[in-house]
């Protein structure tokens, strides 16, 4: 394993960054360089078309504390699985998936996804 025992979801991440007391509090203890982000994390957080410079900045140095952690082909299959399984949008089943694949714990805003794993 690399070190990693989280993986946040983008929601958390914008908890986080907007200073969301559940997101506070569900971080509360955790260092960053123990958590990931998916891909898809990083390509909902910085695609937001109303995104200003400074936001991009501070999602960025953010983003930078933590592990990268891209789509494989495990991923792509576990994503499958899990949404043969569950009713979810495919950004949230990939993020499942990429929890599950490099077996970590999900720290996710979205009490439905939560309860699905």
């Amino acid at each position: 394993m690399n070190g990693l025992s989280y993986l946040l979801d983008t929601n958390t991440i914008i908890g986080l960054l907007k200073g969301n007391d559940e997101a506070i509090s569900i971080l509360n203890g955790i260092n960053l360089p123990a958590c990931g982000f998916s891909a898809i994390t990083r390509m909902e957080l910085l695609s937001y078309p109303d995104l200003t410079v400074d936001e991009e900045q501070a999602i960025n140095r953010l983003l930078d504390r933590m592990t990268h952690l891209a789509i494989s082909p495990l991923i792509e299959d576990l994503t499958i699985q899990f949404r043969h399984q569950h009713r979810v949008k495919l950004p949230d089943a990939i993020i499942a998936a990429t929890a599950t694949a490099h077996n970590i714990k999900l720290l996710t805003l979205d009490k439905k996804l939560a309860v699905k794993l």
